[in-house]
């Protein structure tokens, strides 16, 4: 399998030999206080060691940057392992990083023969200290704490060191505990002000407040929050306890191949099948999301059309109690039970039964069970979508016409279009099929007048995907250019003449559209075939995955997983790569996601540099340009200035851009929920979280403040491109 998706180190001088090395670590993990050994990944096995063995071959054979496998990878797959277990220094000794920081330099020579004996030993010590910062906790959680002394909590993990003793592991703990505490106080009166406001508006409200705060039921808010969070750290030990031999490979092998790049993985068989799911958007299933809190599995979201629809008894918020099989298997409880886990249980092949133990919604004290046969569902919601809205008014009295086409990700199904079936998957073929629609409504008098691509949160996909879909929109020519290990530049073209849409063109971007994204937006803008609208610039991914399977390597057709390996690096048909620098906005908008941390390949750890190509020779349609794009700025500028929101919105940028980099916050309750009445940096971040995994949204929600302003752009585009009689071929 090779799927592209939108590489001799020092003998350690420790040891004289490599089983010297490994007979350390034995001793190593030997001192180690054991966990229960049902709590524990399986040993590594034969399958493991080969696949450590090919990915040390593969990424030093394959990889862009044809970086050797050293004591520097060493370094980094050791800080980024126990980064992934420990990201906040909360579990770890300063003496266990000690220990473990001694085979600093030896990881690289680990992995080429094959050993992954180290992750268990760093994971067996991880067990352990989960399971006493969780007894810590929950003695904490019934402790009296002081919610008016003014003391603080640091929340940046470079501002902190791992505790060294007991004491000190036990002081951070009383305080995140204390923090959590306090979350679920602000959250009790939030919950309480929502139904208030629901219920009586205004007055109602005023009715709850003491001075600044809410008047809750005296305890009650507490005693909630108590127990809400014994069952939250419960929980955690559980999910940790549960970790799978697969997880734990996919943790360290990655741990290696991220020191190269970002975006080189190991995928283990179970995130494999995810990936592909995603990419062909569909499965045998029941046919709903689901997420885990607090230990237990709730519905997210229950797909429209699926099994589960069908069923019309699961709605979302229900709780999933309890799993069977079949029309008479047990009931298997799933309470504490890792997600991944609960959705292995509930997927199974179509025609098949499954009985979900559900506890609803709307009647938490009473426990049902459903019958559902599973069957396909397709993630409708997560394909190409389109609408039409009518706003203002041309000059002849008719409204403007905008088709807008919602792309959440340039997904192919790799397999169908490998095996050559003429209906696989493919976001171009929908595209394609949506624009047809816009071209009926003007063959029946209802002519579209521009068409807004809106990529935001659109996190790449398949390159194939990306250049035929970007020649819906240009004649033909070059889409994107791509540099190998051999340093050739090899371009990559629309060979088909004509295209699919030739009118104006707006590419809605933000700082999560990456990768493929980058792709389209660049070549419509290097074309001059349309203007790109939303924050400064795109995520700056300018790099090319391609999956390699090393089942098929190994053992035939067996499934292993894949390794995923950053193989090229991209460029715009004008020679710039988007690595580090995105695709720059002709127009910008204010917009939090525009000052996010942590969001953009540049932030991200060992990001390979911006560079360039020679330019390709390419079609300029003179539809963009800094003329252009200036004049719709300035028109924008004016527009936002005027508006209540997008002050509130500037308001919200300048509280976040102050709070970002304190690495501490206040554990006195007062003025903690002060500063979260302002901003909840975390309520921020859910919910732009939300938006991106929320399948109801609209395709385009014209209330929105924001998606009004693009459609004034996309207003005044039109009126500039027909005053200034610019070239659109038609």
């Amino acid at each position: 399998m090779r799927r592209t998706a939108l590489a001799r180190p020092q003998q350690p001088a420790r040891f004289r030999s490599l089983g010297a090395l490994v007979l350390a670590l034995a001793i190593a993990a030997s001192s180690l206080v054991a966990t229960p050994a049902a709590a524990r990944p399986a040993p590594p096995d034969q399958t493991d060691r080969a696949i450590a063995i090919l990915v040390s071959k593969r990424m030093q054979r394959e990889h862009l940057s044809k970086k050797p496998i050293n004591d520097e990878i060493s370094e980094r797959t050791l800080t980024a392992f126990l980064e992934r277990l420990d990201p906040l220094k909360l579990y770890f000794y300063q003496s266990d990083v000690d220990q473990f920081g001694k085979y600093r330099d030896q990881l690289d020579d680990l992995f080429r023969n094959g050993r992954v004996d180290f992750a268990h030993v760093v994971f067996d010590r991880f067990l352990q200290r989960v399971d006493e910062r969780v007894d810590t906790a929950l003695g904490f959680v019934d402790t009296p704490h002081d919610f008016t002394v003014d003391e603080e909590m640091v929340t940046d993990a470079d501002a902190t060191d791992y505790p060294k003793t007991p004491e000190e592991a036990a002081e951070r703990w009383r305080k995140r505990v204390k923090f959590d505490l306090m979350i679920k106080i602000a959250e009790a009166e939030a919950e309480l002000l929502d139904e208030a406001a629901a219920e009586g508006g205004a007055e109602e409200i005023e009715g709850l407040r003491v001075g600044k705060r809410v008047a809750l039921p005296e305890g009650a808010s507490l005693a909630e929050a108590r127990e809400k969070l014994r069952k939250r750290y419960s929980s955690l030990r559980k999910r940790w306890e549960q970790t799978s031999s697969n997880e734990l490979l996919e943790l360290y092998v990655t741990s290696l191949t991220s020191g190269f790049d970002p975006h080189s993985s190991y995928l283990s068989p179970e995130t494999l099948d995810n990936f592909e799911i995603s990419m062909r958007l569909e499965l045998d299933g029941i046919g709903a999301s689901l997420k885990s809190e607090d230990g237990y599995t709730q519905v997210a979201e229950v797909i429209a059309g699926g099994a589960a629809d069908e069923h019309g008894e699961l709605v979302k918020g229900d709780i999933i109690t309890g799993v069977g099989q079949g029309t008479d298997g047990p009931i298997e409880d799933i309470v504490d039970m890792k997600l991944n886990d609960v959705v292995k249980l509930i997927r199974g092949k179509r025609g098949t039964i499954v009985r979900l133990q559900v506890k609803p919604v709307d009647n938490p004290n009473n426990l049902v069970e459903y019958v559902i046969t599973r069957d396909r569902i397709e993630l409708k919601n997560q394909e190409a979508r389109s609408t039409i809205l009518e706003t203002g008014q041309k000059p002849g009295g008719q409204p403007y016409r905008i088709g807008v086409i919602d792309l959440p990700s340039f997904y192919m199904d790799m397999d169908g279009a490998r095996e050559g079936k003429p209906d696989f998957k493919s976001a171009t073929r929908d595209v394609r099929r949506l624009l047809d629609g816009f071209e009926e409504e003007a063959a029946a008098g209802r002519p579209i007048d521009a068409v807004v691509v809106d990529l935001r949160f659109n996190g790449g996909g398949s390159l194939t995907e990306a250049v035929n879909l970007t020649g819906l929109f240009i004649d033909h020519g070059p889409v994107v250019q791509v540099k190998g290990t051999d340093g050739r530049t090899l371009p990559y073209a629309d060979e088909a003449p004509g295209m699919q849409w030739d009118g104006p063109l707006v590419v809605l971007t933000n700082r999560f559209s990456a990768s493929a994204s980058e792709i389209f937006a660049g070549a419509i803008q290097d074309y001059g075939r349309g203007i790109v609208v939303g924050d400064q610039s795109t995520h700056g991914k300018g790099t090319v995955q391609q999956l390699f399977d090393p089942g098929r390597q190994l053992f035939g057709n067996k499934n292993l997983g894949a390794i995923k390996i950053t193989i090229q690096q991209f460029y715009r048909p004008g020679g710039d790569s988007t690595q580090n620098r995105g695709v720059l906005s002709d127009v910008t908008l204010p917009n939090l996601t525009d000052h996010l941390e942590g969001v953009t390949e540049a932030e991200m750890d060992y990001a390979l540099p911006f560079d360039r190509v020679d330019k390709q020779p390419h079609d300029w349609h003179g539809m963009a340009g800094p003329e252009i794009a200036n004049q719709l700025q300035s028109r924008s500028k004016e527009r936002v200035a005027e508006s209540e929101e997008f002050a509130e919105d500037l308001k919200r940028i300048e509280r976040y851009e102050a709070q970002k980099d304190r690495p501490t916050i206040s554990l006195n309750l007062a003025e903690f929920l002060a500063e979260r009445e302002k901003l909840d940096t975390d309520k921020e971040k859910e919910e732009i979280g939300e938006q991106m995994s929320d399948s109801d949204r609209p395709v385009f929600d014209a209330e929105d403040h924001y998606n009004r302003e693009t459609l004034e752009i996309t207003k005044d585009y039109i009126k500039l491109l027909r005053e200034n009689k610019l070239a659109i071929a038609r």
